[in-house]
């Protein structure tokens, strides 16, 4: 018997629907009057200047944080007990020395289906060493996770994700601290979730590698700026509402954000 709350699907709805959401921390807003909604498959970067939030969405889209008033559903319901959702953190937020192996933290996203009660089997197993050989982490199986390098860590994440049978991923600045062959890599990797129909959401400040790789651009500085084709968010007037002076445009195109160290506020 399994005794954890699967929350079923309404295949009709969004699988993401974010309506009026707002967000605060000690009585100043972190997110105010955020509506959108994804359809299965879609690939989404969020972008703006430190600070503008973009953690807190996913924390709240992930279940981790309640939103203060506003709804969140995933598939016509509410976050809380969907094992759809794998949301992935900056590495700064891992404790890299915890002993534990790559096919450990793997396994970890068949424990979210299988709940506390049950022991992995055979299909988890496999699924597991399925989701290593997409991820090119095979060979790297019973390393320590602090062995890894950056892209490798981040491979590893998604690799857990993909254990998990997640349909929507939410991945915090995954491409921060990795040199540019890394990130380009792991930026293929999630282009190959296509043929999986993943719907794919990450945080990024490349705003060149956000034009060139997603499909849709979310701009976010607590309220939402812009929302759709790249072309389209990241104009001129929209970057200044967003950046104000923290932004230049290079070779006409390139746009390379100019950002602050503040980080989100959770």
């Amino acid at each position: 018997m399994i005794m954890y709350p699967h929350t079923s699907h309404q295949q009709d709805q969004p699988i993401l629907d974010i309506s009026k959401l707002e967000v605060r921390y000690n009585g100043h807003p972190a997110l105010e009057g955020i509506s959108f909604h994804l359809h299965a498959g879609e690939r989404v970067a969020v972008v703006g200047p430190n600070g503008a939030g973009k953690s807190t969405l996913f924390k709240v889209v992930a279940g981790v944080l309640p939103p203060g008033k506003g709804e969140v559903k995933i598939y016509g319901s509410r976050p809380g007990s969907h094992v759809c959702i794998a949301y992935i953190p900056q590495r700064t937020q891992v404790d890299w020395k915890f002993p534990v192996s790559v096919d450990d933290v793997v396994m970890m996203g068949r424990s979210a289906i299988l709940g506390p009660f049950r022991w992995p089997g055979k299909y988890d197993r496999e699924a597991a060493q399925g989701a290593l050989a997409t991820v090119g982490l095979t060979s790297l199986a019973h390393r320590q996770i602090s062995e890894l390098s950056g892209g490798q860590q981040q491979r590893m994440f998604i690799a857990r994700a993909l254990a998990q049978e997640a349909e929507l991923m939410l991945l915090d600045e995954p491409l921060n601290g990795l040199d540019t062959p890394a990130q380009e890599s792991l930026l293929k990797l999630l282009d190959a979730l296509r043929d999986r129909k993943v719907t794919v959401m990450i945080a990024t400040h490349n705003l060149d590698q956000a034009s060139r790789h997603f499909d849709r651009i979310l701009l976010l500085n607590r309220k939402l700026i812009g929302f759709g084709l790249p072309g389209d968010v990241l104009s001129p007037e929209k970057l200044r509402r967003a950046y104000g002076g923290r932004y230049q445009s290079m070779n006409g195109d390139n746009l390379l954000a100019l950002d602050d160290s503040c980080d989100d506020p959770v």
